[in-house]
């Protein structure tokens, strides 16, 4: 790795959040501390330059997870207090060394030099299996098991970005059948529709237009003639765009050259009144305010909406007069369709075929570009359909002083949630459904279903909290088998005070002997030469007392030599370590 890596990795302020800063330079203290004060008898500076060192290892840690652990594991092999260092490099190098066998490689030379550098210590007399025994459970609790544990971590995390990753790619798949089936589906009956209801119009229209030029016709009835031909047509025309719309997802818009109006808009609601009034109605239009555009859904509705409430009013109160109002206000078109109460002249109650979902059609309709519709009885009698229009599209709100759509000066407003409209009434965005948007950018909502089949955070808690719990039983075990070694040794070396001034010089060896443990312990051994001279000739026994030193580097021991059989010196002395 060149310096560029390690300046990129430490100094580039993106990769760095403040919490991971924060994080880093408050370990890099407490790791500072630990390995200060393991020297803390050696002077300030070597104090100093032992925990600037620990601080420099545990940043560079994550740049260079195998170099740092072997070297930390040499220097915890002679400084006890770099065994958090050691703990923090095991717990980066696990998951960064990638290589299975570099890992263990890593580990492998980490744990050589610190055995064989611990070993090399005079802080016991152990004997060499009970120094391996020592050193292989402190590495295995402060660098094998926080490396497991920190790979364990990672793996589990990459697999789970992975399944997540997985599923989104699924799901979407799953949503892209779904829309094909759908789309198919549409198309199919958008060929149902033009072969039997286009055949339908279609005669309907040329057997209309021949009727018309009947020599036999009064001219009231070549009028109204006319008038069915004119449906047929629009009715033709109409079968067009929703077979358009069933087909593609879109709605037919008007070319830019264009000169005539649009047909199916608020500007076609002219002729909608012509047609109304051709066929006897009395229809009167009014507009109020401001013309202004709406949005191209928008536009439609409002055609709809008028067109629909006008065959309501010719079919359910025939001979009443209806008014057609159309009330631009500052945030939305109000189209309002009124109709008067039946006549009396009017004749009797005809039978009327209805579908009885047009109002319902009308109100989803109106829903979907963010507006509303309002139908009952009006006031002294009659119906009144009214429904109200955004402008334009929900977008976010423009800076103050720009205008949020080009024509509205303003934002647009909505007065329902459109939230879940399949057809998504963003202008130009165009899908394979209608013009659904689905955005899968993270994790979609659906992915909790992952989750709960993998179990998620509880079921990573419980592997983990079991993983800590098995390690913690089997160095517990090992902890009891030390122990319990320890206890044996001292046994073999250890007596009390009562014990050494119970024994008198000039007693046999024998009896002696008998009241005394062997000494053949590691704890014994190397004290005999840190007490004063042997008598000429004699054999001496050294033990350990039970009686607690003064400081951590002294040893109180007792010391018995015999010659010729008896006990000829009995010393009490403190050795320093």
């Amino acid at each position: 790795m060149t310096a560029r890596d390690v300046w990129k990795h430490l100094v580039v302020a993106d990769l760095w959040s403040r919490r991971r800063i924060v994080a880093e330079v408050v370990l890099a203290l407490v790791v500072a501390l630990s390995a200060a004060l393991s020297v803390r008898g050696d002077g300030t500076p070597w104090m100093a330059a032992v925990a600037v060192a620990a601080a420099v290892m545990s940043v560079l840690r994550r740049v260079f997870p195998a170099s740092v652990l072997v070297l930390t594991g040499a220097v915890a092999g002679v400084l006890s207090g770099f065994w958090v260092l050691l703990t923090v490099a095991g717990w980066s190098a696990g998951p960064r060394i990638a290589a299975p066998r570099r890992a263990l490689a890593s580990f492998a030379a980490s744990y050589v030099l610190y055995a064989g550098l611990s070993a090399q210590q005079e802080m016991s007399a152990l004997s060499a299996l009970h120094v391996l025994l020592f050193v292989t459970l402190a590495f295995l609790a402060t660098a094998v098991v926080p490396g497991l544990a920190g790979r364990y971590r990672t793996q589990r995390r990459t697999l789970l970005h992975a399944l997540h990753e997985h599923n989104a790619r699924l799901l979407r798949e799953r949503e892209m059948i779904a829309s094909h089936a759908r789309l198919r589906e549409r198309q199919r009956i958008a060929q149902d529709m033009h072969d039997s209801l286009g055949h339908q119009l279609a005669l309907i229209a040329v057997h209309t237009g021949a009727l018309e030029v009947d020599r036999d016709l009064t001219s009231s009835q070549r009028e109204a003639v006319g008038v069915l031909r004119e449906a047929a047509r629009a009715a033709m025309h109409e079968l067009r765009e929703a077979v358009g719309i069933l087909r593609d997802g879109t709605q037919a818009r008007e070319r830019e050259d264009d000169a005539g109006p649009a047909a199916r808009g608020v500007a076609g609601i002219d002729g909608l009144v012509e047609a109304s009034r051709g066929a006897g109605a009395a229809v009167e239009l009014r507009r109020t305010g401001e013309a202004r555009p709406l949005a191209p859904a928008a536009d439609h509705a409002a055609y709809r909406i008028v067109q629909e409430a006008l065959t309501n009013a010719l079919k359910h109160a025939p001979g009443a007069s209806v008014v057609v109002e159309l009330r631009y206000e500052p945030d939305s078109l109000v189209a309002e369709v009124a109709n008067g109460p039946v006549p009396a002249t009017a004749g009797g109650e005809r039978l009327v075929v209805s579908g009885g979902q047009g109002l319902t059609g009308l109100e989803e309709r109106a829903r979907l570009v963010g507006g509303m519709v309002h139908a009952g009885p009006a006031a002294g009698g009659g119906f009144r359909v009214a429904g109200v229009l955004p402008y334009g599209p929900q977008q976010p709100h423009a800076p103050d002083g720009a205008p949020g759509r080009a024509g509205s000066g303003r934002a647009a407003t909505t007065f329902v949630d459109a939230e879940n409209d399949f057809r998504g009434q963003s202008d130009g965005v165009l899908s394979g459904d209608g013009g659904a948007v689905i955005d899968w950018s993270g994790p979609p909502d659906r992915q909790k279903e992952l989750d709960i089949a993998m179990g998620s955070r509880r079921k990573g808690l419980v592997i983990g909290c079991g993983s800590a719990l098995l390690v913690a039983v089997v160095l517990g075990v090992l902890a009891v088998v030390g122990i319990r070694e320890l206890v044996e040794e001292s046994g073999k070396a250890m007596i009390e005070t009562s014990v050494y001034h119970s024994v008198r010089v000039g007693d046999a060896e024998s009896a002696v002997r008998g009241e005394l443990p062997d000494g053949r312990s590691f704890l014994t051994e190397g004290l005999d030469a840190g007490g004063p001279a042997e008598p000429k000739g004699a054999t001496c026994l050294v033990l350990l007392s039970s009686e607690m030193p003064d400081g951590l580097d002294e040893e109180p021991v007792f010391r018995f030599c015999f010659r010729d059989g008896e006990l000829v010196q009995k010393k009490s002395y403190v050795v320093k370590s």
